[in-house]
């Protein structure tokens, strides 16, 4: 077995889904393993991780419009206001979807179907650097 480890910065335009598909497979290839299991990981806790449908961007839009509705930017909710009106609502987004996901290796791709491609979801309204990492365990 082996094992590469390696961290991708992402910079976001504020709220919504950013795709980083292109910079995971670039790295895959990099590694030099074929066969294995990654593990991606979201070093933040107003941002997460999602599968998602990469070709009609109304998807994207459809998610962002959802949770806004889900999780009300409204400081009189919150008790944890410090950081601006949308940060508590980013905490509870994030702890509503995920921080980690795990996706098969084959022949050094990712085992994505047709149409899915990997996201970071930023929560907050402000651009952010966001840091994910990536781990491959296989041979």
């Amino acid at each position: 077995m082996e094992q590469s480890l390696a961290t991708v910065t992402i910079s976001t335009s504020g709220q919504g889904l950013t795709e980083f598909t292109g910079k995971v497979s670039a790295w895959l290839e990099e590694t030099g393993i074929q066969d294995g299991l990654l593990t991606l990981f979201c070093r933040h806790t107003s941002a997460s991780l999602t599968i998602q449908e990469n070709a009609d961007p109304d998807v994207q839009r459809d998610l962002e419009t959802f949770f806004s509705r889900l999780v009300a930017e409204d400081p009189a909710l919150y008790r944890h206001t410090a950081e601006g009106p949308d940060d508590m609502p980013a905490h509870i987004r994030s702890a509503l979807t995920q921080t980690q996901l795990s996706i098969p290796v084959q022949n050094a791709r990712m085992l994505l179907g047709t149409w899915q491609g990997v996201y970071l979801f930023e929560h907050r309204r402000a651009p952010h650097r966001r840091q994910v990492v990536l781990h491959l365990l296989g041979h």
